[in-house]
């Protein structure tokens, strides 16, 4: 029984102990083991999304350190409330006029 491909160079490099090795520790490192490529590529994704959470609130706390130096003032105090809660003096009253497609902002 001869083997056709014995004598082939390809042959002989694939089945080198050392090929062998090296693509059983490569596809161990790739797929199999705990620190894998692939959740390399999960927790790298992860960790953008995060970044980028990161931002968005530090940007909303940027904006509420800002209302929160404006409401120091009394007079936009009241303002905030008449805007935002509807709340009039005890001689006033108030209208709400609604657009078609304006909706207000329910809290």
């Amino acid at each position: 029984m001869n083997n056709p491909f014995k004598d082939k160079s390809l042959y002989k490099f694939i089945l080198n102990k050392y090929v062998i090795v090296s693509l059983f520790f490569v596809i161990w490192i790739l797929f199999l083991d705990n620190y894998s490529y692939l959740d390399h590529r999960v927790l790298n994704k992860e960790i953008n999304e995060l970044e980028d959470n990161k931002v968005y609130y530090q940007e909303e706390i940027r904006k509420d350190k800002d209302q929160i130096k404006k409401l120091k003032n009394p007079a936009q105090i009241e303002k905030y409330a008449r805007e935002k809660y509807y709340m009039k003096k005890d001689s006033e009253d108030i209208y709400i006029i609604e657009f078609e497609g304006d909706t207000l902002d329910k809290r």
